[in-house]
């Protein structure tokens, strides 16, 4: 599976053209029932934003295909559970997931509506969520609102630490450069003040030097 994920960062790194779509499949497949346990693309996003930080890919194109993908996969999921009910929960991928489940339903019951904003960012059930709030009935315009707030936060949140380091990597490069320069100015000046004052020393010894030898003249 790391395999599988270095080979899929290589091919956002080398084929910007693709990283778009390959980020909306990355963050459909989290948030999807079922897919969502198997796929865990945080990694790949977390070096999306390293490539976005570095310029390497447009920011702009990476967030709405992210954000896209992610409210894509929690809608099919919550309809998954709409048009199911509870029959889902006998599927024998979700019963190898019961404890995965039960804390979902349990989330759910506690929290409601916000169940869904803050259950994007807990791993384990990100993507059982939707279909649990689908099971117990959920209107489907209140978890939309909060299907699609949750994606623009949580999908920035996931590439600003790749992000921020290489954007932390380039500041300190920059600095090294700047202080290069820096350093190369102030030695530069620090030599010509002291050829100067060196100059200035020899001409004062010279000139003293000759009024020393210089002769009396008598009146």
């Amino acid at each position: 599976m790391e395999a599988f994920f270095d080979q899929v960062g290589l091919f956002i790194q080398t084929h910007q053209f693709w990283s778009g779509p390959i980020i909306f499949l990355l963050t459909f497949g989290e948030s999807m029932l079922i897919l969502g346990i198997m796929i865990p693309a945080t990694a790949i996003l977390l070096f999306t934003g390293g490539l976005v930080g570095s310029g390497i890919l447009d920011p702009y194109t990476v967030l709405i295909w992210g954000i896209a993908g992610a409210v894509v996969g929690d809608s099919i999921s919550y309809l998954i559970g709409r048009f199911f009910g509870p029959k889902v929960l006998q599927w024998r991928l979700i019963k190898q997931q019961r404890s995965t489940v039960a804390r979902a339903r349990l989330f759910f019951y506690k929290y409601g509506f916000l169940s869904i904003f803050f259950g994007r960012f807990l791993g384990p059930i990100r993507s059982t969520i939707p279909t649990v709030a689908g099971i117990m009935g959920m209107s489907h315009f209140r978890f939309e609102i909060a299907n699609i707030l949750s994606a623009i936060v949580w999908v920035p949140v996931m590439l600003s630490p790749g992000y921020l380091a290489a954007r932390s990597i380039d500041a300190a490069q920059n600095a090294s450069h700047i202080t290069l320069y820096i350093g190369g100015g102030l030695s530069v000046v620090i030599g010509v003040g002291l050829l100067y004052a060196f100059s200035r020393k020899r001409e004062t010894s010279h000139e003293r030097r000759k009024r020393l030898i210089k002769p009396s003249t008598s009146i």
